[in-house]
């Protein structure tokens, strides 16, 4: 199948006021649904990070983390937000900076506040925990 006929296929569609998204394609070109999730904090060096850490060997999703300061490790880009189908922010500001910036880009985004504040340290049990208790209410593709 020619590359340019394949874009057509995966590109997600608006049908009826909703956009459906199709599933992807795994190394072996079999298809599998798996929710992209992407995490933001501000520098992506503490809790995006651990978010991306705690969640990366759960099924059915593919993680990714980045930061909103032009310093960050990662920095939040418009592929990023492209990629990702759920965006969790750490802080309500980060949710508002998000949405001032990239707002073209999150149009079909589901984005979600998970009101944790800056106070942990990479991989901190308390943080780790946290994110346990509350992300996974919010993942479609987690049996």
């Amino acid at each position: 199948m020619a590359p340019r006929a394949l874009e057509e296929i995966v590109r997600p569609r608006r049908l009826s006021g909703v956009v459906v998204r199709p599933l992807n394609f795994t190394v072996r070109g079999q298809l599998s649904s798996v929710q992209r999730v992407l995490f933001i904090c501000n520098q992506n060096r503490l809790r995006s990070p651990t978010a991306e850490r705690v969640f990366s060997t759960w099924p059915g999703i593919e993680v990714a983390s980045a930061g909103l300061a032009s310093d960050a490790l990662v920095p939040v880009t418009p592929e990023l937000l492209q990629w990702a189908d759920t965006v969790f922010v750490m802080e309500k500001s980060h949710r508002n900076r998000l949405r001032r910036k990239y707002k073209s880009h999150l149009k079909s985004r589901r984005l979600i506040c998970l009101n944790v504040p800056d106070q942990y340290e990479f991989m901190d049990p308390e943080l780790v925990r946290l994110l346990t208790a509350i992300v996974p209410r919010y993942l479609t593709n987690v049996e």
